[in-house]
């Protein structure tokens, strides 16, 4: 077997620990350690990346138990990609947390951010639905301890708020799971295509209440309205750096819906057709309407990036919505992007916030402004999918693949629209931080009396050339996603292939036995 495939799950697993019982008491160790286990883990990913490029399935049997009576996890195409995104958006992480001094600001950061790490990666490689379960819940504790890191009763409000919605998740995960095994037997994702595949039509309601919860469940993961409220206040209350990696967290529920309903409840299955695209393409356009609008109407600068987080998630749940090789290629090359896009723009607002505050209103300026505003800048042309960046690219590549769909029209309507009012939210939102902050009657204002999210009283950077260098990092990072355009979209395009090939993935994963 090849030991590869689990050490994305390894390392973070070993190291996470480590950092609480041995360096619980040095920092400096910690963040050494912590670096080094990231800078790791993007080296193990470049390598399943490069095994997986191939276009070879590679499965890793936990305790040489063959599938589906063992634990597996499958290496293909679209999760080694999605490891190797976890990595890259790490990375840059994990410097500005230290460069901003934000791992100095509550207890156990790291640990708490390589188990986050841990819990992704391992979601991205599990071929078992049960253990997708387990990592969910690896990332809800993680993420939970992440979000309340550096104290404050706001923050602890929304964590708790965040953790009960997400619970109340988990618990229909339990039901969902629970259904589809009491209807197949097996919750192993190739055994599963297989015995769903088996089920005559009409013996299908059941399975499809447990094929519509795992939906819902997948949903809330990735933020879709009217599934989102947890969103808004968790992200932009949650220290930014945090709200940055949790720009992949919405990405596993996507991720599991390309997974689950291209494998086992796919298009092509008489017991589930039509399942998901009549439900989700709906309300991905209304989640991106909603997004944008909440953009526009933002007082606070952190609230407006959880919201631009929204709006990239109704993108890609649309292309994704659409079912199609063609749409499918357009969704995974948007999901790269829009991580990245979404991550620079809370940093960026974290930069704002711990020099001026992050009302979205005049103010004496601030040190780095000119700096702070062209990160700004490059930020708010990401997001808004203007040209020249990678943004612009996915969103056309989207439009070009909702041609000739049933609701073209209202496709091409929202994302078009959507962008516009994403452009004029992003353009008010500069205008009042940067340009008029320099007029000569702006005046210092308090942050406003509602419950918008209010910055933390600290200590200056200690670290702040780290901090805009690992910022600089996430630019550099859609820069080279436009650049590297075509081989993305040659990686992305043999990716959706892979996925709607299910027999290959079953093949490999059953060892071509029933």
């Amino acid at each position: 077997m090849n030991h590869w495939i689990i050490a994305p799950i390894v390392l973070p697993a070993i190291l996470a620990p480590f950092i609480i019982m041995v360096l619980r008491y040095h920092l400096d160790l910690q963040r050494i350690f912590s670096v080094a286990g990231v800078v790791g883990l993007l080296g193990i990913a470049l390598t399943i990346t490069a095994q997986a490029s191939g276009g070879d399935i590679q499965v890793y049997e936990l305790g040489n138990w063959p599938a589906p009576f063992g634990i597996v996890l499958v290496l293909d195409r679209m999760s080694a990609m999605m490891v190797l995104l976890t990595a890259l958006l790490a990375l840059p992480i994990v410097l500005y947390a230290i460069g901003s001094g934000w791992d100095d600001r509550g207890k156990h950061f790291h640990a708490l951010f390589h188990f986050q790490l841990m819990g992704v990666c391992g979601a991205f490689l599990t071929g078992d639905a049960f253990n997708l379960f387990v990592f969910f819940e690896v990332l809800l504790i993680a993420s939970y301890g992440l979000m309340t890191h550096g104290g404050g009763s706001v923050r602890l409000k929304a964590g708790v708020q965040y953790v009960t919605y997400n619970l109340l998740g988990s618990t229909l995960f339990l039901f969902a799971l629970g259904t589809i095994y009491a209807v197949t037997g097996t919750l192993n994702m190739a055994d599963l295509a297989v015995r769903v595949a088996e089920i005559p039509p009409e013996d299908t309601a059941l399975l499809r209440v447990g094929a519509v919860l795992l939906l819902l469940v997948f949903c809330i993961k990735a933020a879709v309205l009217p599934l989102h409220f947890w969103l808004p206040a968790s992200y932009a209350n949650a220290p930014l750096p945090v709200a940055a990696l949790f720009a992949i967290m919405t990405k596993v529920g996507a991720y599991s819906i390309l997974r689950v309903y291209t494998l086992a409840f796919g298009p092509e299955v008489a017991a589930t057709e039509g399942l998901v695209g009549e439900w989700l393409q709906p309300a991905a356009l209304v989640t991106l309407a909603v997004g944008a609008i909440g953009i526009l109407g933002s007082k606070h600068i952190a609230r407006m990036a959880a919201f631009c987080a929204i709006t990239s998630m109704g993108t890609l749940l649309i292309a994704i919505s659409l079912f199609s090789e063609v749409a499918t290629a357009a969704a995974l090359y948007y999901i790269f992007h829009s991580t990245l896009a979404t991550a620079l723009l809370f940093l960026v607002a974290d930069l704002v916030m711990e020099r001026r505050g992050g009302a979205i209103a005049p103010s004496k300026p601030m040190p780095q402004t000119g700096l702070i505003s062209a990160l700004f800048f490059v930020g708010a042309i990401a997001m808004a999918g203007m040209p020249p960046l990678s943004g612009f690219i996915g969103k056309l590549l989207v439009l070009d693949a909702s041609r000739g769909v049933p609701d073209a029209t209202a496709v091409w309507a929202v994302i078009l629209i959507g962008s516009f009012v994403t452009i004029v939210g992003l353009a008010r939102a500069g205008s009042l931080i940067f340009w008029k902050s320099h007029d000569t009657q702006a005046v210092p204002l308090s942050e406003p009396e509602t419950d918008e999210p209010t910055p933390p009283a600290t200590a200056p950077e200690p670290h702040p050339g780290l901090a805009f260098t690992s910022v600089f990092g996430a630019v550099l990072g859609l820069v080279l996603l436009t650049l590297f355009a075509g081989p993305a979209l040659e990686y992305s395009r043999k990716t959706a292939e892979q996925l709607f090939t299910p027999d290959n993935y079953i093949s490999a994963v059953l060892g071509g036995e029933e």
